[in-house]
């Protein structure tokens, strides 16, 4: 049985997190239940800054927290010294009210409103991730008009093509995010940015893919766009400081994943770059990424009750639990594979194969198909692991469920991060019906 941080099994035979026996955890918190062991997001995180360091080289760690978001794990972020990367107002505001130091917070998305980049500016944050020709016109006349100064990087697709699934490669060039790196969009965009007197061109930003598990892609995503500065440097005069090479550092969640540990992708990185800056004459860049699942997505474990079996003979056994793809969508959107574990038999021996399936109304509600567990009982409880990231980011009401809570613990301690929404939270924003039905 594969265990992450500091999970581990008492003499009960009950997973414990972070010191915290699990079960009680469900006693006292309901089901489902994220549970996060915040002492491993912190060795992720040193993980990354720690290699910069040793090897000498000036770095942002930036959270990307599209993973998961809350007031909590923004302030964590903050305690590790890293850096954030949000793609909505709504996580700006997040962010803003969880104390994150403004000029640590990085600001992406593919079609930011006014709005949100007003929000930008009033909040005066580090910098802003431009994606496209129209939110350089925005961000050009907020800056006027405000006559405040912003910077930017700007955001290419290298083409390079990383081996993921189709639905979270963002690098190619098809892809509704950047400027294209090959067909003179991303010249274009500089021009228009780099003698602009509000706007300070950092440097240049790309993103290969998700959930990657080799260095190849990142090497030659770096190769490419330091070729771009290259040609800036030598024609344009222009040199720059930043380097973002984003982030998609696979985790594992099953067996079949190998992904690399943090400094192992960093410090091929940092090769890279070292490389094409002392053949392009160029200063080396300070390099920036954006960890995201890599940061949290093991770190996470869902509770769920077992409730309803159900016996299709000569095919399948199945097992129903109080959540689904409501708490986590990422079975039914991506096929995405996941372990589990019997929480309150974690001793026992895996003897029995079940398909866990959700409580929504939706055949395609299943969460493992062909889960290895312990023979499972009503009222026990499973354990699903590795859920940290793109779950409860992209938790739903679907079927007008109630969100789960969420549970942060280490050393023996636990704090609630997130309440549990009540069937009120559901109807808050609910009005009644004032037209007249017709005659």
């Amino acid at each position: 049985m594969h265990f992450y941080g500091t999970q581990q099994v008492n003499e009960q035979g009950n997973l414990m997190i972070g010191g915290v026996d699990t079960v009680e955890l469900a006693k006292q918190y309901g089901t489902p239940l994220f549970v996060y062991d915040t002492a491993l997001i912190r060795k992720r995180a040193r993980g990354f800054i720690d290699t910069f360091e040793k090897l000498g080289v000036t770095a942002q760690v930036a959270y990307a927290s599209k993973a998961f978001a809350c007031v909590a794990v923004y302030q964590l972020a903050a305690q590790e010294n890293l850096s954030l990367d949000v793609v909505s107002g709504g996580e700006l505001f997040t962010a803003i009210k969880a104390g994150f130091p403004a000029e640590r917070i990085h600001f992406h998305g593919n079609n930011k409103s006014i709005a949100e980049l007003e929000l930008a500016f009033d909040t005066k944050i580090g910098c802003i991730v431009v994606d496209n020709f129209y939110e350089i016109t925005v961000i050009k006349e907020i800056a006027q008009r405000k006559n405040q100064k912003m910077n930017v990087l700007l955001r290419v697709t290298p083409g390079v093509e990383a081996h993921t699934h189709d639905f979270i490669t963002t690098g190619q060039a098809d892809s509704k995010f950047g400027f294209d790196l090959n067909n003179g969009q991303a010249d274009e965009a500089f021009k228009l940015v780099v003698n602009d007197e509000f706007i300070n061109l950092l440097g240049l930003h790309c993103h290969i893919g998700s959930q990657i598990f080799e260095t190849e892609g990142f090497s030659l995503a770096a190769g490419k766009v330091m070729q771009k500065m290259g040609v800036w440097k030598q024609e344009h005069g222009f040199e720059a400081t930043v380097l973002n090479l984003g982030g998609g550092f696979g985790i594992r969640y099953t067996a079949e994943d190998k992904p690399l540990e943090p400094h192992e992708y960093v410090a091929d990185m940092i090769k890279t770059v070292q490389a094409e800056s002392e053949k392009l004459s160029l200063t080396m860049p300070e390099i920036w990424i954006e960890p995201g699942r890599s940061l949290v997505g093991d770190a996470g474990t869902s509770l769920y009750t077992i409730g309803s079996q159900k016996t299709v003979p000569g095919l399948r056994e199945y097992i129903a639990v109080d959540g689904g793809m409501s708490d986590n969508i990422r079975p039914a959107l991506y096929d995405a594979k996941y372990e589990a574990v019997i929480a309150n038999k974690a001793n026992n021996a895996k003897t029995s194969t079940y398909t866990v399936a959700g409580k929504l109304c939706e055949s395609g509600d299943k969460l493992i198909i062909d889960a290895a567990l312990q023979k499972v009982e009503t009222g026990d409880i499973l354990a699903m692991f590795c859920t940290g990231a793109y779950g409860y980011s992209m938790a739903s009401n679907y079927n007008r469920v109630p969100r789960p809570a969420v549970v942060f613990v280490e050393n023996g301690e636990h704090q609630l991060a997130i309440q549990r929404e009540s069937y009120e939270n559901l109807v808050v924003n609910d009005l009644p019906l004032t037209l007249k039905k017709g005659e």
